[in-house]
């Protein structure tokens, strides 16, 4: 069994790993970088060699983890596309939202490059998508017959990851060997998904995300306490000081978890009934959750957030230019306050203004500029963006641990339970890898350990 990275970073960027099992390959994920433009952000899909790529399997339809597909699908033309069926009806419009990020870039940031790919190009290669019920096996080489030999193929499953909607891990079983593929995982419930349905999977070869490698859990850490520090914190901004609260998201995901939270205290009365600001992008995936409720292994089935919550989808310009008294509160596209976005035009105003609160509840990059804001001090001058330029930080900035990605000490102990004799680590830092290397090799010396670098294949 052979597998290469073919993310262009040794740090999280664009999910992208071809596997060779009995004579046949498969690529898990089509990612693109988060930070990276242009054809720099690509991975590199030149060092997946000349023979046909059977298939592509997509883990979930986070950008790091499915933005390059259409370039993928150019590269391997004869590649049939999989993924879970809550993935099949999302994907399409997170890659028709690239498209339009794409092209918005290339005319005010002149990146002569985008877009990668077109509207067109997306409607073209939608035919080859196909979506599947989890805990379902799939023969996935098995598309081009003169290639499968004696029509034998290798197989799929697809695992609930708990991420977010349509999240999978992806069992890969051969003739002798199995590997599985984490994607990225959440071991705990959230307010609306419920935790990743992993039991009893056993593999040869481990793929394991390491996101969170680098953060220790604090002792006593719950995420109810979390939530009820969240409560608290909205309340004092808007009975003390009478400002507005942005709570910067994903578009996809993040953004449905807190809606559910606030719509779930406004039930219970601990939050005032008011309208709850959002991005048209996180309008059309919250849709997407409500329609898809049946489908989905989640806690409260009955809580549609289009009907509990009144939802105002910002226009164009409205961040420049509304008040931001009365307490309003904001859940806005993008988490790292990228810019020609709502949620960093909003910053830029609010940032000065002591009144105005910005709650963190999940990852910010150090290098956006949600993640400068974030590590700005109260009273302190930085460089926000480009854009913006230097801002000075007087609004209330709090962080809450609500994030939607397994702490470390949960997935060291599903190293355990699938009880490798090979782990290949990835997605995340230099320092998030190198925990797990350390306290695998510490618990279960006879585990190989792999650190993939970009490019780089690895006979597991």
């Amino acid at each position: 069994m052979n597998v290469t990275n073919l993310n262009p970073d040794t740090d999280i960027g664009a999910s992208a790993w071809l596997v060779e099992m009995d004579e046949h390959k498969i690529l898990l994920d089509a990612g693109m970088h988060p930070k990276w433009e242009g054809r720099r952000g690509l991975p590199i899909y030149g060092k997946a060699g000349t023979t046909d790529v059977d298939a592509i399997a997509i883990s979930h339809c986070h950008h790091d983890h499915v933005g390059s597909l259409p370039v993928a699908c150019r590269q391997f033309p004869k590649a049939h596309v999989l993924m879970t069926e809550l993935s099949y009806f999302l994907v399409e419009r997170v890659l028709h939202n690239s498209v339009n990020v794409m092209t918005r870039q290339r005319d005010e940031l002149g990146i002569r490059e985008y877009p990668l790919y077109s509207h067109d190009e997306v409607d073209d290669i939608a035919p080859v998508f196909q979506g599947f019920k989890y805990n379902r096996e799939i023969e996935w080489a098995a598309f081009n017959k003169s290639r499968a030999g004696n029509n034998s193929s290798p197989t799929l499953e697809f695992f609930d990851a708990g991420h977010t909607l349509g999240s999978a891990g992806i069992l890969i079983r051969g003739k002798k060997e199995k590997l599985f593929y984490t994607g990225d995982v959440c071991f705990h419930d959230q307010t609306i998904l419920k935790k990743a349905r992993f039991e009893n999977v056993k593999a040869d070869v481990l793929i394991m995300e390491t996101t969170r490698g680098n953060r220790e859990t604090p002792k006593g850490f719950t995420r109810e306490k979390e939530l009820e520090r969240l409560v608290a914190a909205i309340r004092e901004a808007q009975r003390e000081k009478k400002g507005s609260v942005l709570i910067p998201s994903f578009a996809l995901g993040r953004t449905q978890e807190i809606l559910a939270t606030l719509a779930l205290l406004m039930r219970e009365e601990q939050l005032k009934r008011q309208p709850i600001y959002i991005g048209g992008l996180g309008r059309v995936f919250t849709e997407i959750y409500d329609l898809e409720s049946h489908r989905t292994n989640r806690n409260h089935t009955d809580l549609q957030l289009h009907e509990a919550l009144e939802l105002r989808v910002l226009e164009k310009g409205q961040a420049e230019s509304m008040k931001l008294s009365g307490g309003k509160i904001f859940v806005i596209t993008a988490g790292m306050m990228s810019e020609n976005t709502a949620a960093h035009d909003l910053a830029v105003r609010m940032a000065g203004d002591e009144r105005q609160s910005i709650f963190f509840v999940g990852y910010a990059d150090v290098d956006t500029p949600a993640g400068r804001l974030k590590a700005a001090k109260r009273g302190e001058t930085f460089v926000f963006s480009p854009g913006a330029g230097r801002i000075t930080r007087n609004c209330n900035v709090e962080d809450f641990d609500l994030t939607a990605h397994a702490n470390r000490e949960e997935l060291l102990e599903f190293v355990g339970q699938v009880s490798p004799r090979a782990v290949v680590l990835g997605h995340g830092d230099e320092i998030s890898r190198n925990w797990f290397e350390e306290n695998i090799r510490e618990r279960w010396p006879k585990i190989k350990i792999f650190q993939p670098q970009p490019a780089k294949m690895i006979s597991a």
